[in-house]
Formats: structure tokens, sequence, C-alpha cells
């Protein structure tokens, strides 16, 4: 794990020369992605944050249409009451929920403008291109990754092999 972490560092360092200051750790479940993640929140003697968990409870106290617009303004508390720099958010998996009607990429780089970001990203890399869950289900996501440092968990493991 010490090699994803350094190569992580890596990408926070090129991501804190961008305007989106956003650098994700990305591979499938059961890569080593909160295990990263916690690596380098040692690094930095920063919390990792679980969106997951701390998103839905926030989101409990609203109605369906308060949780899609307010999603983004609650995000945007939890990571500024992590108080680190870079923030670490880790279980991500809810900004993808149909439901919360949120562009999840989008949404991560609005908020790494003010702060950087370290975001596990629950999917692969596939020929230039991000991608979560796979093409017909209704998470299904893809962007190039050509504005946005990674590090390829699944890729560090086949070339581990």
């Amino acid at each position: 794990m010490a090699g994803a972490c350094d190569r992580a560092l890596e990408a926070i360092g090129d991501a804190r020369r961008r305007y989106h200051r956003l650098a994700l750790v990305v591979g499938p479940a059961g890569a080593g992605k909160t295990g990263a993640v916690r690596g380098l929140a040692a690094h930095f003697g920063a919390p990792v944050v679980n969106v997951g968990l701390e998103l839905s409870r926030r989101l409990l106290e609203l109605g369906e249409r308060q949780r899609a617009l307010g999603a983004p303004r609650l995000l945007e508390k939890i990571v500024a009451d992590a108080g680190s720099d870079p923030a670490l958010l880790d279980n991500t998996e809810l900004l993808f929920d149909p439901a919360l009607r949120q562009d999840p990429l989008r949404l991560l780089q609005g908020l790494s403008r003010r702060r950087t970001l370290v975001a596990s990203w629950n999917g692969r890399v596939e020929g230039g291109d991000l991608r979560y869950a796979a093409p017909g289900h209704p998470e299904y996501k893809r962007y190039p990754v050509a504005d946005t440092p990674f590090v390829n968990l699944e890729a560090e493991a086949e070339a581990g092999r």
C-alpha cells in the first residue's frame, strides 16, 4: 500500500497546481482504496470523511426534492467541518444515487476549488475514461480523465502480479 500512497501524494501535488484541486483513488471494490486513503490520513494527520455515512445521516431530515437540492451544500459543510487540506473522502458511492440527481465528478470538482480534495472512486479507468458502474446500470457514469489526477489501484495490482 505504500506505493499507492506515494502515487497518491504525487497526484495530490499535481492537483494542487490545477483549478480543480481534485485527486482520485480509483479501483473496484476490494482494490485497497480505503487503505490508501487511510495511509494519506496518517501522512497528513487528517480525518477521513465517510461520505456515505455523513451525507446520508444529514439527508434523512430532508424530503426527496430537498435532498437533491441540498446534497451539494451538505457535502460542502461536511468537507469544511473536516477542517483539513487535503480533505480525504471515502465511501463516495452515495453521490451516484440517481435520486440525488447529481453529477458526482462535477460536484467533487466544485468542492475542490476551495481546498484540495482526495476522493475514493469505486470504478475503473478504461481507455482514457473514468467509469463508475457498468453501461446500462442506473448509476453508470463515464468521464474523460485527462484533467483529473488519479491513482489507478487496479492497474497497480495487475503490475504487481
